[in-house]
């Protein structure tokens, strides 16, 4: 049936400078690489990785550490071995294993569920928690997003989009949509969930993923159910060694295939001249010569490089926060938890308030009072992450961001985290509150001070007005050479998600789909 024309940078483009070695960075990095392209990486941080990044921490009660910084769920590992195999990168030693469970979900009831990617071992389980009826509308659930996955994935996530009118510009591209209207994916997740199953505990393992979208499950659009689907049917995954692992990978693999990576490089402006950009230039004074520009940066740190050249008309809807705790704890006191899979989603009792306050407009934002919290903890699936009798641990909490509710972090940090812990504490987490060792804390003043929106990690929010063609583009306008990747533009948030920005990226560069 044809396809439209991709629109490209113009011009030469065999000297490519890519700012962030993120997943996005990375990914884009090594397709361009693949096409022949000379490319320099450019990374402000120590290390590689983004949001995928890691800690080094000293804590005083033992040997110095490491843990992961960002990312803890990985779905649709291919598209880390599609990356690395487009350099012929594929013998790696980048090992990643499914989770069995991908989640532990504990409710407030004192019931528990694990959510298994296997339909047959999932439908046992929602049988066990939730009944007969609710067993069968589990699978048809699944059938319903699997088919809005099928549809939506080559046509709105894997794909760059130059206009809304893409939705129709050809009679395939009319046909997937007219599709995805007639499986009700423009209307909203939770209605949609609902439809198939009435347990209000499964209903919420189908819809909390809604927040990674930044909306409430009953404000998110249904063709976000590509989220749970990818979680609870195409399985969460873990590499060896950590989720750092990944972006080291890539990384190596960049690096043998001839592309150059900088370290503790920070880019403080884009030359731009004729409508072009001739380079960049970093905070240590040098200048990185380049045909064509690609920038992973947060928006806001994107926009200030490029002087508002891609500025929205329109102000930036951003998804909620999230503050993070990261320790250990001794291996004594977790060894009487009942919790004991990778991924934990501790949901308190209440539901919609919860995201009502977390998701409220300008200045109307507060905490959750009765929260729902995911403990992750690493190293019961690769205990070589664990040392001297202790083991990682992390808690992320969501929370509003900063232009919903500025709090005064600086002193809010430490009686917030004394709270989440007696939380825990109270709901069978034995020792936790006396026991977690926190090295440090993530919250929104911390996302904000790396230039994060509103101080939200979780980029802008997936609003029908920032979805899809409508979403920031990866061209920028009035810059005829200049691409950017990452989660606040095309497809959007998550693993998977950035690293096909990485790879829309670089098409919009070298040509090729």
């Amino acid at each position: 049936m044809g396809s439209r024309p991709l629109r490209t940078t113009t011009g030469p483009s065999d000297r490519v400078v890519v700012v962030g070695a993120g997943l996005s960075g990375l990914a884009a990095a090594l397709y361009l690489r693949a096409a022949g392209r000379e490319v320099t990486v450019l990374e402000r941080a120590r290390d590689v990785g983004g949001r995928v990044g890691l800690y080094r921490l000293d804590p005083a009660a033992g040997p110095g550490y490491r843990i992961d910084s960002g990312a803890t769920v990985l779905t649709m590992p291919e598209l880390v071995y599609d990356a690395l195999d487009a350099v012929g990168g594929g013998d790696s030693g980048l090992q990643i294993h499914r989770l069995d469970p991908a989640y532990h979900a504990r409710f407030a009831d004192g019931s528990t569920l694990d959510v298994h990617s296997d339909p047959h071992a999932m439908a046992d389980e929602v049988r066990r928690v939730c009944g007969p009826d609710d067993a069968s509308g589990y699978l048809a659930l699944r059938g319903w997003l699997e088919r809005v996955f099928e549809v939506e994935f080559g046509r709105f996530i894997d794909a760059n989009f130059d206009s809304p009118a893409d939705l129709v510009s050809t009679p395939s591209a009319l046909a997937d949509t007219a599709r995805l209207v007639a499986l009700g994916a423009f209307g909203r997740l939770g209605p949609r969930v609902a439809r198939h199953i009435a347990d209000p505990r499964l209903r919420r393992v189908f819809t909390f993923q809604a927040l990674y979208a930044g909306l409430a499950p009953s404000r998110a659009l249904a063709v976000y159910g590509a989220i749970p689907h990818m979680d609870t049917s195409l399985g969460v995954y873990f590499p060896e060694g950590g989720m750092h692992a990944v972006p080291r990978a890539m990384a190596d693999a960049l690096s043998a295939a001839g592309g150059r990576i900088e370290l503790d490089t920070a880019v403080t402006s884009v030359d731009v001249a004729g409508g072009r950009t001739r380079g960049v230039r970093t905070a240590d004074g040098r200048t990185f010569a380049c045909d064509a520009l690609v920038i992973t940066a947060d928006l806001p740190v994107a926009d200030a490089l490029l002087g508002g050249a891609q500025r929205p008309a329109r102000r930036t809807r951003w998804s909620p926060s999230a503050v993070v705790l990261h320790g250990t704890i001794d291996r004594l006191v977790t060894s009487g938890w009942d919790a004991t899979a990778h991924h934990t989603i501790d949901f308190g009792a209440a539901w919609e308030s919860t995201f009502a306050r977390i998701t409220a407009g300008r200045g109307r934002g507060s905490l959750m009072a009765d929260p729902s919290l995911l403990v992750t903890r690493p190293g019961l699936t690769d205990p070589g992450l664990n040392r001297d009798g202790r083991e990682l641990l992390s808690v992320l909490a969501p929370c509003p961001n900063l232009r919903s509710a500025p709090l005064a972090w600086e002193t809010l940090t430490d009686p917030y985290m004394r709270e989440l812990l007696g939380v825990l504490e109270s709901r069978g987490y034995a020792g936790i509150a006396e026991g977690f060792a926190v090295d440090h804390v993530d919250t929104p003043a911390t996302w904000l001070a790396q230039g994060m929106g509103a101080g939200s990690p979780f980029s802008a929010a997936h609003t029908f007005a920032q979805t899809g063609p409508f979403r920031r583009r990866n061209l920028v306008r009035g810059l005829e050479n200049v691409v950017l990747a990452g989660c606040g533009t095309t497809p959007g948030v998550g693993v998977p998600t950035t690293l096909i920005s990485g790879k829309l990226a670089a098409a919009r560069i070298t040509g090729t789909r």
